[in-house]
């Protein structure tokens, strides 16, 4: 059977509440995925941000894994550069190279961009090494630490 690859347009909402399924359950995560759904309306406008790329990969008309990532265009050259924000495969799906023809798909949208670069985090646990035997061979890898900031800061002042 082959997988198409669709990047979805503000038309194409059903295909990313798919999607959204179909990570919640990659990632062992349903209810971050799928508890509160954002409205139809949101999702169209989402889709429809010049920011925002979601790719779906669609096997027998199921969707069995995608792409969610963002355009950021940076400010010290007219350039920018796109960071996946999830990828994933489900399980049934996995080692058919859905992930590489999702990401394939990606380099050429970058490109027609003109992106210079595309870039992914990757746990070090376990439970992530295929995705970074993945990303190791289609890039180069950093090795980085990631921080998160609260929107709030400690005294409450924002």
């Amino acid at each position: 059977m082959t997988v198409s690859i669709h990047h979805l347009t503000p038309n194409d909402v059903s295909l990313l509440e798919a999607l959204l399924t179909t990570f919640g359950e990659a990632f062992n995560e349903v209810d971050t995925y799928t508890a509160n759904r954002p409205s139809e309306g949101y999702l169209r406008r989402l889709l429809g941000d010049d920011t925002f790329i979601a790719l779906a990969a669609v096997k027998s008309g199921e969707v069995v894994g995608g792409i969610a990532a963002y355009e950021l265009r940076k400010f010290e050259q007219e350039r920018s550069e796109i960071y996946i924000y999830d990828l994933a495969v489900a399980s049934a799906h996995r080692r058919q190279g859905i992930a590489t023809a999702l990401i394939e798909k990606l380099q050429k949208i970058a490109a027609g961009r003109g992106a210079y670069v595309i870039f992914v985090q990757a746990d070090t646990g376990i439970e992530d090494e295929p995705a970074i035997a993945l990303y190791t061979k289609l890039g180069r890898r950093e090795d980085v630490l990631h921080f998160d900031i609260p929107v709030e800061s400690a005294g409450g002042e924002a």
